[in-house]
């Protein structure tokens, strides 16, 4: 019988200690040379547990394929997990160094005592529900990283335990992609012909029992203003200062829909960069909104805006793009597909986790499988803050959520 609890941390350790820190200025995928090992890492893996058709991309995708065991004829389902590979780049360190705070007491946790680093319950009071659990924390000079090796640890321990356990399982794919965490470039990279799945799931969300299908839509806008230079002495009726024409661009948003005055479902227009001087100007922007709807009239307001521009500055050059970056995984879901949902909370009802339904505001990997035609709901890792040197995993939830994955295993199995 294998030790679940055991061989999650163990992995996890063995998966940390590979820096794989994603890089949003790079121009390649993947973005750092650790994906890339954590890859082929994975892959050597895989092979040891049985799977075949592995393949490690030019890109650092990894796919494998898990045969099914089933009885000749048997029509389950083919269902697929991915994780990414990749940890977020939030100012910390990109070496990651986890402990283990054994039979939590409840208090503040001391990460770091030469550096004086503390997760402190004032800051993260949720941290006290878990007492009398092992604690899973960074040394306060990184993120954790459970998000998302936490999960790549509960996939490779599943696949380990239906082997040895000789578990019935209909086809099962899986996928480890690069760069999630700086625009869901590893999935977007995907070879499908790989990943022919009915459905699939990521396990990338925080708390127990979190289950995610709706996200928003998202994209990008860049608008590029060139004005008129002129010297201040004889500049009037010359001068087209590119600045004023970008603030007032930016006027003309609602700023109402900002992400400081939104949330639930409600989207936003984030003017998230701009730079200029007497010639040049651009604006970049982030566009969300759950409903699709939403979404393109967010769109049109932005262009409708550029053209008013270009009337009332005729001798400007105005250049606006845009950018669809990922989609609503809900808008993937219809009612002859929709047992990819029906199975994941069956699963948590049988495994007796409170399901928490969240429409995240953000994307996951899914939120870009999902517009190929592949719906991908998200479950929990059981970690807390996320992108945070405070980031936590108790293991019970951890166990929980490996639970679940081995519990859709089941469903998907004798699912018709």
């Amino acid at each position: 019988m294998i030790d679940v609890r055991k061989e999650l941390l163990e992995r996890f350790l063995r998966y940390a200690a590979v820096t794989s820190q994603s890089d949003p200025k790079a121009k390649v995928v993947p973005s750092t040379p650790g994906q890339r090992t954590l890859a082929e890492l994975l892959a050597k893996e895989l092979e040891g547990l049985g799977l075949v058709d592995i393949a490690v991309s030019e890109y650092s995708v990894v796919t494998a394929h898990l045969p099914s065991n089933l009885p000749a004829g048997s029509k389950a389902p083919r269902v697929g997990w991915c994780a990414h590979l990749d940890t977020v780049d939030a100012g910390l360190s990109p070496e990651v160094h986890p402990q283990v705070i054994r039979n939590y007491q409840g208090g503040d946790i001391c990460l770091n005592k030469e550096k004086d680093l503390w997760l402190r319950v004032s800051e993260h009071p949720e941290v006290e529900r878990y007492k009398g659990d092992d604690l899973v924390v960074s040394d306060g000079t990184s993120v954790l990283g459970a998000d998302n090796k936490s999960a790549i640890a509960n996939i490779m321990t599943a696949l380990h335990v239906i082997q040895e356990e000789k578990r019935p399982h209909g086809d099962i794919w899986v996928a480890f992609v690069p760069d999630e965490e700086i625009g869901l470039l590893g999935s977007k990279k995907i070879d499908f012909t790989k990943f022919p799945v009915d459905f699939a799931y990521t396990i990338d969300s925080c708390e127990l029992g979190e289950i995610v299908w709706q996200t928003f839509n998202a994209g990008s806008a860049k608008l590029e203003i060139q004005g008129v230079t002129a010297h201040p002495m004889s500049s009037k009726g010359v001068l087209v200062n590119p600045i004023l024409a970008a603030h007032d661009f930016m006027s003309m948003l609602d700023r109402t829909q900002t992400p400081e005055c939104t949330a639930g479902t409600e989207g936003f227009v984030w003017v998230n960069g701009i730079s200029g001087g007497p010639s040049r100007c651009s604006v970049s922007l982030k566009i969300r909104d759950h409903n699709l709807e939403g979404y393109k009239a967010k769109k049109a307001l932005i262009a409708a805006a550029v053209e008013y521009l270009k009337v009332r500055y005729p001798r400007a050059k105005f250049a606006l793009s845009f950018e669809d970056v990922y989609g609503n995984i809900a808008d993937a879901i219809k009612l002859e597909n929709s047992a990819c949902v029906d199975l994941l909370r069956e699963a948590m009802a049988i495994e007796g986790v409170k399901p928490i339904n969240l429409a995240m505001r953000g994307g996951t990997d899914g939120s870009f499988i999902s517009t190929q035609g592949i719906p991908t709901p998200n479950y929990f890792t059981g970690a807390h803050n996320f992108h945070s040197s405070c980031e936590f995993m108790p293991m019970s939830s951890w166990v929980k959520s490996l639970g679940v994955t081995l519990r859709l295993v089941a469903l998907t199995a004798e699912a018709k």
